[in-house]
């Protein structure tokens, strides 16, 4: 009798050498999960006549229904080469730039990332961010150029001309390879035909062949297009059994991605924190199923029967049912029920699984994506996993039924849970419940999920964007004073250098509190911002891209009050003195204070409202002004819409960045402001008769023009219902 798939997963488990954990990740509408259909077909998961019309990683109702991947989706599959199996752990990623945060989660799982692009649209800008995202967690890529029969059935390119595009496509991938890529990377994950790190081919057909591929097998770029012309019905279906697509691909992947022992040794020591000559590091570093579990949430799925199931990559040890093991981020303890391999929709129950391994596991209760999950009590953490981009749109969410606020509220928190890239702000004293997420379409499909999946009646208010609050100059020292007058702070603020804010952005310094001296951020304030190590030694914590130094000299109680002016600078730069909006590119100096000897008299009932009101205070005399979020735009339209197309970006207050035409269409880089934005597609499409259409390349926050200031502040002000007294004013 033929052996199960889950049998055939679980006994090559044991063997890391023989693992390969792979994310498929691409522009959206390139073709990943047609692609991610034919290697479930090639490993016997699905029928080959279903495969590539299916789409069976995409089963949520909202995503066969809009034909885009929301979630990434895992599967486990077995491929042979030769006569020696290998164990592919597979995740097909989303393509919209909306759900990016899913792929920046499953990149921190796999190793290796096929990334797919279009044959005849090319390397577009959601690739270059997809491409970012696997480089920045040390994923190594491979090139698979989909749509080849395109360039053959509609375009009708010569031999030589499809040639001339593959080469320019592979150009264009290699330079954002070397220019995001890690240094020592930028040229060793170079991806080449001859090396074989590229295949062409269609996964809507079926086929596909790399150079390796066709010297084995003898086939010429010639048969592919003649099977295309040729009148005999079968003639593609005879291609896609000569050259199937799944066999290139995973041997592709089998030759060039690494196993985790390989991949651990260069990604553990940019992901983990803790020391590497340490048996924890040791056991991390060669992937060592013996060593200390260390299992990393990257996504959690609310089942309705099996309750949490967070899926994530178990960098070391041996996870069994039953395991008792603590949570880092959530400083909980938890019970492992059970262990799960996936299969797309479908989980199989298992009893334990050995490191290397993409795995999910149920009764980890408090866990968010990110979470450092480990036996034996608390452990290093791995690095928070980061975004790219920063949520911009924000909706007001209420039950349209009084009583159903409770569960509006449990609702609320597990969609945080299951999508860490919508964030959720919940007062439960004014019963306002706010969503911010990457863009519209994000928002709505969490609105639908919550009413259909969740089951609770909600009415939503139209888009609000979400501003932040900067300084322009240097303030005066300003004064907190605690409530019982016996203690007194003060700050003085100034905006934050330019290099230390990118180096937040980029991740070249840590986030978070710091600990007493902590030597990252010392070298990097020292070596690379040029500070003296005294002035770096006192940077005591960050806040979304603030921070706040600790210059006081000699003040004997200073230590017992750190955490609690830590507490109240946080709270102001998430929500800052003008409009309540939260702070950035803020450098916060606490200069000096005075304190009161007995303990009893600077509580947090003294000090909170002290540190607040002199931050504050700091603040407002240093010129406080809003930057709104800005997106760059790739906009592609038929050559005669272009005076349109300039009126539109004019008309929603954007700039013209770049103008380009290729053929006869033209590609136009502009600059427009999120608040101008809600309706552009609609708008778009009028303007173009249907045929333009655009995509995001950046996103960043700009100073709002001088005459909008007073007029979006009062606008916030009212919206959020703020009175004086709660603000800096």
């Amino acid at each position: 009798m033929a052996e199960k798939m889950v049998d055939r997963v679980m006994r090559l488990m044991k063997f890391p050498e023989q693992i390969r954990n792979i994310g498929v990740c691409a522009h959206i509408d390139h073709g990943k999960t047609t692609f991610s259909d034919n290697l479930l077909a090639g490993a016997g998961m699905m029928s080959e006549e279903l495969a590539g019309k299916q789409c069976a990683l995409d089963f949520r109702e909202d995503e066969q229904a809009r034909g885009i991947t929301i979630d990434s989706a895992s599967v486990s599959m077995v491929h042979t080469v030769g006569d020696k199996e290998f164990l592919i752990n597979l995740i097909d990623t989303p393509g919209h730039v909306d759900f990016g945060g899913d792929v920046t989660r499953a990149m921190r799982a796999v190793d290796g990332a096929i990334v797919l692009v279009c044959a005849s649209e090319g390397p577009m800008p959601q690739t270059e961010t997809v491409l970012r995202q696997a480089l920045r967690e040390r994923v190594q890529p491979v090139l698979f150029i989909n749509k080849t029969d395109r360039l053959i059935k509609e375009l009708k390119l010569t031999p030589e001309q499809m040639q001339q595009r593959f080469v320019k496509h592979i150009m264009d991938v290699n330079q954002i390879i070397r220019n995001v890529a890690p240094e020592e990377y930028k040229e060793k994950w170079q991806v080449s035909i001859e090396n074989g790190t590229v295949a062409f081919g269609s996964a809507f057909h079926n086929w596909g062949i790399s150079l390796p591929f066709m010297k084995k097998k003898g086939i010429t770029f010639k048969e592919i297009i003649d099977a295309y012309n040729s009148p005999a019905e079968d003639a593609i279906k005879q291609l896609a059994k000569k050259a199937p697509i799944h066999q290139v691909i995973l041997d592709m992947v089998i030759s060039h991605h690494p196993n985790p022992v390989q991949a651990q040794s260069y990604r553990i020591p940019k992901l983990w924190q803790g020391d590497l000559e340490s048996t924890d590091g040791q056991s991390l570093i060669k992937c060592d199923p013996n060593g200390r579990t260390f299992f990393v949430i990257t996504k959690i799925v609310i089942d309705p029967q099996a309750g949490e199931i967070s899926a994530g990559r178990l960098f070391s040890g041996t996870l069994r049912k039953g395991d008792n093991v603590y949570q880092n981020r959530a400083k909980t303890p938890a019970r492992i029920q059970q262990v799960y391999i996936y299969n797309g929709a479908k989980r199989e129950i298992v009893d334990n699984v050995p490191c290397g391994n993409i795995i999910g596991v149920s009764g980890l209760k408090a866990g968010l994506p990110g979470e450092t999950v480990t036996t034996d009590g608390e452990a290093e953490q791995f690095e928070k996993i980061t975004h790219l981009f920063d949520p911009v749109v924000t909706k007001a969410i209420e039950a349209k039924k009084p009583g159903d606020l409770p569960k509006l509220i449990d609702v609320l928190r597990q969609v945080q849970k299951e999508d860490p890239s919508i964030q959720i702000d919940i007062n439960e004293e004014t019963g306002e419940h706010l969503m911010h997420g990457m863009g519209e379409l994000h928002l709505e499909v969490i609105e639908n999920r919550i009413i259909k999946e969740k089951g609770v009646d909600i009415k939503t208010s139209p888009p609000i964007v979400v501003y932040r609050e900067t300084i322009t100059r240097k303030s005066p020292e300003m004064e907190g004073k605690s409530p019982n007058k016996h203690n007194k702070l003060y700050f003085v603020v100034e905006p934050l250098e330019e290099d230390i804010a990118n180096g937040i952005k980029e991740g070249k310094m840590p986030t978070g509190r710091f600990k007493k001296k902590d030597q990252e951020v010392i070298t990097f304030l020292r070596d690379e911002c040029g500070w003296d190590t005294k002035m770096a030694g006192s940077v005591k914590a960050e806040c979304n891209g603030n921070i706040i130094i600790d210059q006081t000299r000699g003040i004997v109680y200073i230590n017992e009050i750190m955490e609690m002016v830590l507490d109240m600078f946080e709270d102001v730069m998430k929500a800052g003195p003008l409009a309540k909006e939260p702070c950035v590119n803020v450098k916060v100096s606490l200069t000096d204070c005075t304190l009161h000897e007995d303990a009893i008299h600077r509580g947090p009932a003294q000090m909170y409202p002290a540190v607040r009101e002199g931050i504050r205070g700091a603040i407002m005399q240093a010129a406080p002004i809003l930057f709104e979020p800005l997106q760059v735009m790739r906009v592609e339209t038929p050559n005669e819409y272009i005076g349109e197309i300039s009126k539109l970006i004019s008309s929603k207050r954007g700039q013209l960045l770049d103008m380009n035409q290729e053929g006869d269409i033209t590609v136009v880089k502009a600059k427009l402001p999120v608040g101008e934005l809600f309706g552009w597609s609609n708008a778009l499409r009028s303007a173009t008769g249907g045929r333009g259409n655009s995509s995001l390349i950046d996103q960043g926050f700009e100073r709002l023009p001088g005459e909008l200031q007073e007029k979006i502040k009062n606008q916030i002000i009212q919206r959020k219902g703020l009175s004086s007294g709660e603000l800096g004013a």
